[in-house]
């Protein structure tokens, strides 16, 4: 019995051997690259106050003796100084070396408005960064400290990132230096509200306030991303991270150290998701591909001939499954570069070539409606003509009818709301009332309608279908 007993604790203690020798082991790669990370902290300089601000306030008359000393407690400085006197503001994060003559990569928010940088070194050198130049859309920065014969990371390729492969973060969360956390990558590809041109890579590494601007190895000790967001509900880490590819942030290096400053691709529209919805109205077999909300005018797509309702199925060859993987593609494309795109156009499949322009900066700006009367139409919603006031505060709109009220049913199923503009329907532009009219009352019954509506100066296409 003893024996048996004894065996089965040599196959246990086998077992856990074999499992221990599967788990990567990382000690030789922290030590041979931990030394190129840095730890990077920033001041930015208090501003002055603004004039009128109170300096000794005299206490006003009537104020009763008990509540003086809580007065001069909230209204004037003991050392004589300026009440509330704004103090410096200081942050810290991370970042790495790129090149041994002192350049340094980290985010763009690490940086941004600061007045002085220092770059904390593993030999306990500080050294003060100039800031090169950096890039909010990517949410790249390039530091620059006299110094040569720096330790370097090695560049790797997030192309070759697998879901599933062991990563590996160094940085500085909460301040604590050269702090190391590992995980997988739990996707790629991922589209982060104001990160339309950064396809992130994202994992299940322990990331937090600090790990911003770190580098992300793979298992053969290469940089393959930077540590750049967190999705959290508690401001802490939940598992969810996310990492800017290197390829993207060594393209806008390039640029930056060229030129000082970063240019990204621009095909000049506005493009949404496939819904099941909308694919059936268009005739598609399957959801996928980017589909045409607006054309900006004067734009490579407006001068390709690019028309609204186009769904984009592939750039320069390459498959578009859904609307986030078309703006990195054509962000990272040179500027005047020719180009192609692959599109669905009422059921036909079209190639339209054009030129990759230069993304320029935009501003929304929001409708304004009025709610007059009822609904009148089996839809559901009441529409009205934009009179030439509503059509400036609507970012000019030339056509469409202004919703003004919207009854729980078809047309509220879909989202459509009060202060919409209803540009068209299965592709027939809406140019007043009139038109909406006669074309919402032969719509067909049973099938998904495709309605392209304007909200907050954005277009978007929505799918409503009428039952009966």
């Amino acid at each position: 019995m003893l024996n048996k007993v004894v065996f089965c604790l040599f196959l246990l203690a086998a077992g856990s051997q074999t499992a221990l020798a599967q788990l990567p082991d990382f000690t030789e790669m922290v030590k041979t690259n931990g030394i190129a990370v840095v730890n990077i902290s920033t001041t930015q300089k208090a501003r002055p106050l603004p004039k009128g601000m109170p300096k000794n306030q005299q206490i006003p008359e009537g104020i009763p003796p008990e509540m003086e000393e809580l007065f001069k407690h909230f209204f004037n400085d003991p050392n004589g100084g300026d009440f509330g006197a704004p103090e410096d503001a200081q942050s810290l994060g991370s970042g790495f070396i790129i090149s041994g003559d002192g350049y340094v990569l980290t985010n763009h928010h690490v940086v941004k408005d600061a007045d002085e940088i220092v770059v904390k070194l593993t030999d306990r050198r500080e050294l003060v960064a100039k800031l090169i130049g950096s890039d909010a859309r990517t949410d790249v920065a390039v530091l620059k400290v006299q110094a040569s014969g720096l330790p370097v990371v090695n560049i790797g390729s997030p192309n070759d990132l697998k879901v599933g492969e062991w990563v590996l973060a160094i940085g500085s969360p909460f301040g604590f230096e050269q702090s190391v956390t590992a995980g997988i990558v739990s996707a790629k590809g991922r589209s982060l509200p104001g990160g339309n041109y950064v396809p992130f890579i994202q994992t299940d590494v322990a990331i937090n306030p600090g790990n911003s601007g770190g580098p992300l190895f793979n298992m053969d000790g290469k940089v393959v991303g930077i540590n750049s967001q967190i999705y959290s509900r508690t401001g802490g880490f939940m598992g969810l991270s996310f990492a800017i590819p290197i390829d993207v942030a060594m393209n806008v290096v390039n640029q930056i150290k060229k030129g000082g400053k970063a240019e990204h691709g621009w095909l000049g529209v506005q493009i949404q998701d496939v819904t099941r919805q909308l694919a059936e109205s268009f005739g598609m077999k399957r959801p996928h591909g980017a589909l045409v909300a607006k054309v900006i005018p004067d734009s490579p797509a407006d001068k390709a001939g690019l028309q609204i309702g186009d769904v984009i199925t592939e750039f320069n060859g390459r498959p578009i499954e859904t609307s986030a993987d078309l703006p990195p593609m054509v962000g990272m494309t040179p500027i005047n570069e020719e180009a192609k795109l692959t599109v669905i156009r009422q059921g036909e499949t079209e190639t339209v070539a054009f030129k990759i322009g230069l993304l320029p900066d935009e501003d929304a700006k929001t409708p304004v409606y009025k709610s007059e009367a009822k609904p009148n139409n089996k839809l559901g919603i009441k529409v009205a003509n934009i009179t030439d006031e509503q059509r400036e505060a609507l970012d000019n709109v030339k056509n469409g009818v202004l919703v003004q009220d919207v009854e729980s049913g078809i047309a509220a199923d879909a989202g459509i709301q009060p202060g919409d503009v209803i540009l068209r329907i299965q592709n027939n532009v809406i140019r007043n009332v009139s038109d909406f009219d006669k074309i919402v009352k032969n719509l067909p019954v049973g099938k998904s309608v495709a309605v392209l509506i304007q909200r907050r100066g954005s277009p978007v296409f929505l799918a409503l279908k009428i039952d009966k």
